[in-house]
């Protein structure tokens, strides 16, 4: 094990960079044992399971992911960061897709709260959200509505499913648009209970 340098970091780097070969789904121990010439045995000195070196690897991604959004959304505010979030969330999404499958699992709440890049995501989405005069449980539906929003068209254009020959890339600055809008006109909850209204 010596001899081959293994460190839980490196067998997560090792494995992100082979969940973006041949897919997320596709890491196992054995091909990461094959890539560093060990038997498989000797991976478990440094990782529990495939489900801890999954995890490993979403942390990894999670943390990689919102450095980029990090420095995009920096000195920017409203649309302006919206649209730097958007687009280095996409850049990250297309250009590493295993590593982007990786940050989709659902990982142990305990976990995520002792992630420091965890952490940092939450603050700088809550932030961001928060420039549109947002509180709870707000704030929680509207990170909803952009992850959905943000995952669903990265799945589709990053298997060609947009097949109409309208530039993919506008269609994404519109919806950033659209949902620019959507934040600036969130139905309020009523003092009194009626149905939410639109912002004047």
């Amino acid at each position: 094990m010596a001899r081959a340098g293994l460190t839980p970091d490196r067998l997560a780097a090792a494995a992100a960079e082979l969940a973006d070969e041949v897919g997320f789904e596709n890491v196992s121990l054995s091909a990461l044992a094959r890539r560093f010439g060990v038997k498989d045995a000797s991976l478990y000195s440094h990782v529990r399971n495939l489900q801890d070196l999954r995890t490993r690897v979403a942390l990894l991604a999670g943390g990689e992911m919102i450095d980029r959004i990090a420095v995009a959304v920096a000195g920017r505010a409203g649309r302006d960061a919206l649209a730097a979030f958007a687009d280095a969330y996409r850049e990250y999404a297309l250009r590493h897709p295993g590593r982007y499958a990786a940050t989709q699992i659902r990982i142990d709440q305990t976990l995520v709260a002792d992630s420091p890049a965890m952490r940092r995501t939450a603050e700088i989405t809550y932030g961001m959200l928060r420039a549109y005069g947002l509180d709870e449980p707000d704030l929680t539906d509207a990170v909803r509505l952009l992850r959905s929003t943000f995952h669903g068209f990265c799945a589709l254009e990053s298997t060609g499913a947009f097949g109409a020959p309208r530039d993919v890339r506008v269609s994404w600055e519109r919806a950033v648009d659209a949902l620019h809008v959507t934040l600036t006109n969130w139905p309020r909850k009523q003092p009194d209970g009626r149905p939410p209204q639109l912002s004047p």
